[in-house]
């Protein structure tokens, strides 16, 4: 996982769930997706997102490509 992937979960997010996160925030989404496909069916896979993207406001990443 790279920042880039990092960044582009953190706009996923903000864009179809409403949540506001930074890129650390990204990544751990990134990691427990990575995570939850390793896993059998019907597991459960549950992460804390302890960042707010509104300090984060003025970096270039909000400006990306979608995915």
């Amino acid at each position: 996982m790279g920042t880039l992937e990092a960044q582009d979960m953190a706009r996923q997010l903000a864009r179809q769930e409403g949540l506001l996160v930074g890129v650390s925030a990204g990544a751990n989404v990134v990691a427990a997706v990575q995570l939850a496909r390793t896993l059998l069916p019907g597991s459960i896979v549950v992460t804390i997102l302890c960042d707010a993207g509104s300090r984060y406001l003025s970096d270039d990443f909000w400006t990306g490509e979608p995915e």
